[in-house]
């Protein structure tokens, strides 16, 4: 498997979810899910932050017709719906379905032709700035995906690719959580604060470690949160991620 990863940045008024994530930096939004068929696409997005950016890209979302990875800039006469799965104060969950007409184009459906079936997709939304990390088949045409996906985006966006690379595992035994962090983590889990009921509070831990408690309450959240993240990806490679 390669992949590769790119990012499409649009002007203001070039898409309508970009231009809510501008207003408001401290909110992100990322793809769970995406499933492409030659003829629709359905997508569940993952949005964070504060209540009222959440209510802003609802809003988007529900309002802008074709948003879900449509590039067209005129009416293409697709159909699309939107459903909000979950909400809470601070995320917002969204299914998006899709189906297109002969002269819609859209990123999944550009890798759908030019790259073949069983492309894996991760998107993230950040501001104006929209990142693309597609996993794909050996001998695909990427020139031939780029130069479609360039001809769609037209004016208003500009493409970076990022990386074009081979997919290999992690060596045996890596590990790129800094030292620090490791440390906490082990100390953490051979002192039972992990357990249920906790056999060491965070206090009690901070002193044993001689480390401020701020501190290691910091270093354990990034760690927590880099294991998190990596099994999440390691779900959707293995069962979350349908192919194209």
């Amino acid at each position: 498997m390669r992949e590769l990863v790119f990012t499409l940045e649009y002007d203001p008024g070039r898409n309508a979810v970009a231009d809510v994530l501008a207003e408001h930096p401290d909110a992100g939004i990322r793809s769970l899910s995406l499933h492409a068929t030659p003829d629709s696409l359905w997508r569940v997005d993952h949005a964070t932050g504060p209540s009222n950016a959440l209510a802003a890209i609802e809003d988007a979302f529900l309002t802008t017709d074709y948003y879900a990875d449509c590039l067209a800039t005129d009416p293409c006469g697709a159909t699309s719906e939107t459903q909000v799965l979950d909400r809470s104060p601070e995320t917002l969950v969204l299914y998006t379905y899709w189906e297109r007409t002969p002269i819609c184009a859209s990123i999944p459906h550009l890798a759908l032709e030019n790259l073949g079936e069983g492309s894996l997709f991760e998107t993230r939304h950040e501001g104006r700035r929209h990142t693309w990390r597609v996993v794909h088949s050996e001998g695909a045409d990427v020139h031939a995906f780029f130069d479609a996906l360039r001809a769609e985006t037209g004016d208003g966006v500009e493409l970076d690719v990022r990386r074009l690379a081979e997919l290999s595992p992690s060596p045996a035994g890596s590990d790129s959580l800094p030292r620090e962090q490791r440390e906490a983590l082990r100390a953490a889990a051979e002192r039972g604060y992990y357990e249920t009921p906790r056999a060491v509070d965070l206090a009690e831990l901070a002193a044993d470690l001689d480390v401020p408690r701020s501190t290691l309450a910091y270093r354990l959240r990034r760690a927590e949160a880099y294991l998190v993240s990596h099994f999440l990806e390691r779900e959707r490679l293995a069962e979350g991620v349908e192919p194209t």
